[in-house]
């Protein structure tokens, strides 16, 4: 076992090897204070050490969330760059692996449901699995929700539990309310479990809805875990070309806000319902 004093040492003589290669003290100062450095706020900062334009770097970095100006030491990526790195896949690992908390759904009044996929690894490794409820699923549904709406809307938790959390409580209440308003008939919410994007046609088949619309999670990228979209169909059926779907994507924090995304879907449902029409048949205007 080391003791405290040499570990003291050791991380010293760390600290001057990699100054002595090109890394910005200034990076240990603030990691030995605890700083988050994966916050947005760490990641905005620029590690190189003499950058040839410093404010158009900045002036970069605010317009994106990709990886510029990490700087190196030696041939590798930095120690703060690589660990940042790691906190997001972790962050990414975890959406996909992670279930959405069933305190959660029960303060939204959303009831379960299951696809037929009996764990996240066969959710995982089989998504046509992922895309048709389980018989206990289609009961419940035929039992607990409105029969033949205009609009059915329903959350699944795709590849990312944490968009979900994130999300549904404020695109839900606006959307429903926004279709209400409209004169539309919105049928009876739910939350699927292990739920592709193609599960919206076996719902739509098994509730007679106009037009479907699943809330989703995306799959979770490195720039952010908490990315939902929504997946619009008119007239859906199992077996129908991933052409007739209409999309609204992006929506998180740094996004498409949540509640203006819910406005915008109503307004894209009520010309799918005018037009009859969603996907590439689904005219602008």
């Amino acid at each position: 076992m080391l003791d405290e004093a040499t570990i003291a040492r050791i991380a010293e003589e760390v600290i001057r090897e990699l100054t002595k290669y090109g890394v910005p003290a200034a990076e240990h100062t603030k990691q030995e204070t605890g700083e988050d450095i994966d916050s947005p706020e760490s990641k905005r900062e620029t590690l190189l050490t003499n950058p040839q334009d410093g404010e158009a770097l900045q002036k970069m970095k605010r317009a994106t969330t990709a990886r510029i100006g990490v700087g190196r030491c030696g041939p590798r990526l930095n120690t703060r760059t690589m660990l940042t790195l790691r906190a997001d896949h972790a962050k990414a690992r975890d959406a996909v692996f992670a279930d959405v908390t069933p305190n959660f759904l029960e303060e939204l009044g959303l009831f379960t449901v299951q696809t037929c996929c009996g764990d996240k690894n066969t959710y995982v490794t089989r998504p046509d699995l992922g895309r048709k409820l389980c018989p206990e699923a289609v009961e419940t549904l035929e039992q607990k929700c409105r029969k033949r709406p205009d609009v059915q809307i329903f959350a699944a938790d795709g590849l990312s539990s944490t968009a979900v959390e994130a999300n549904l409580s404020r695109i839900l209440p606006v959307l429903t309310d926004s279709l209400t308003d409209k004169g539309l008939t919105v049928g009876t919410p739910f939350y699927v479990r292990f739920g592709r994007v193609g599960v919206e046609d076996h719902v739509a088949e098994i509730l007679g809805a106009k037009v479907v619309c699943v809330l989703l999670g995306e799959r979770p990228g490195l720039a952010t875990a908490e990315s939902m979209s929504a997946y619009l169909v008119y007239n859906a059926h199992v077996g129908m070309p991933e052409s007739k779907r209409t999309v609204v994507s992006n929506i998180h924090k740094n996004g498409l806000a949540a509640v203006e995304a819910g406005a915008y879907i109503a307004d894209v449902i009520g010309k799918m319902l005018a037009q009859k029409a969603s996907g590439v048949d689904l005219k602008k205007g």
